[in-house]
């Protein structure tokens, strides 16, 4: 299969498809979005995307463009450990403490808020597409006084020095992706050992707003005993204070308990979008520092 993920080479999301995909094709593209239309268009069968990150919460992008742009079913999903590395080019490996600027995600960055505030003071901060990108734009100009945070991957790749190896504020740094595609025949098992089942919804309250109707929602899993591990509120962006909810529940689609848990919440009022019922997978451990 081709497999869109975010790009460049050697993002997370690249070492996320390495291990979902290790004997199909990996396809770098600049955007979220860009790896979401990818599938839409055909150009590939499937793609990887972040989802959610352990310290920085949901990818908003990524949860915004799948409800209100496209319709792509959730196929899978896998964990994988974040390990945040400080990186120059070669020739300024002597020198880095001097750096100028710091090109990485945003979400890397914030990730990495303790060690840039004591070791980075007054140091600019440059928000780019992807931790790759950074590494990559680090390495294409190598008389610029700057640095990455990247993985090791992306220094293995760009050709980068580590400077400040696991630079991330919290050990447990973990980053939940998705894969998507139009067919759920495009999705062959992984070699990945399976951990468990997720049901993922899309509830959106009734439109009288009436008092309690969250928690009538929250009944209709609580009395089946149906495990929620996510409950999380989205803008519809149709007006201030309209909301509609993503929630995961701990177990395959069946035929009993989560139909009638949304015919209930149907009959309630609510409106039930199923964004997929899928396996989820654990990577075990991204490599260290050499």
């Amino acid at each position: 299969m081709k497999i869109a993920f975010l790009g460049p080479k050697a993002t997370f999301t690249d070492i996320a498809v390495r291990e979902m995909f290790p004997s199909d094709e990996g396809i770098p593209y600049m955007t979220i979005p860009d790896c979401l239309d990818a599938v839409m268009k055909n150009e590939v069968d499937a793609c990887v995307v972040p989802l959610e990150n352990a310290l920085e919460g949901s990818v908003n992008i990524t949860l915004d463009y799948l409800i209100h742009e496209i319709t792509l079913p959730i196929l899978a999903e896998v964990t994988a450990p974040i390990r945040q590395h400080l990186m120059v080019h070669p020739q300024n490996k002597d020198n880095w403490k001097n750096i100028e600027t710091i090109y990485s995600h945003s979400h890397a960055i914030a990730q990495c808020h303790k060690f840039l505030h004591q070791n980075c003071r007054g140091v600019q901060r440059v928000s780019v597409t992807s931790t790759a990108a950074a590494a990559k734009h680090v390495f294409d100009h190598p008389a610029e006084q700057a640095a990455a945070i990247a993985n090791e991957l992306a220094a293995e790749e760009y050709g980068l020095a580590v400077v400040a190896p696991d630079i991330h504020d919290f050990d447990f740094n973990h980053t939940r992706f998705i894969v998507l595609a139009k067919e759920a025949s495009k999705f062959s098992n992984s070699p990945m050992q399976m951990v468990g089942n997720k049901t993922s919804l899309m509830i959106t309250l009734p439109a009288d707003d009436r008092s309690g109707a969250l928690h009538q929602v929250l009944s209709a899993f609580a009395w089946r005993k149906l495990n929620l591990s996510k409950i999380e509120s989205r803008p519809t962006k149709t007006g201030l204070g309209n909301y509609f909810f993503i929630i995961d529940v701990e177990m395959a689609m069946d035929q009993v308990l989560i139909p009638g848990a949304i015919a209930e919440l149907e009959a309630l009022g609510c409106s039930v979008n199923v964004l997929g019922s899928y396996p989820y997978y654990q990577v075990k451990q991204q490599k260290g520092v050499k």
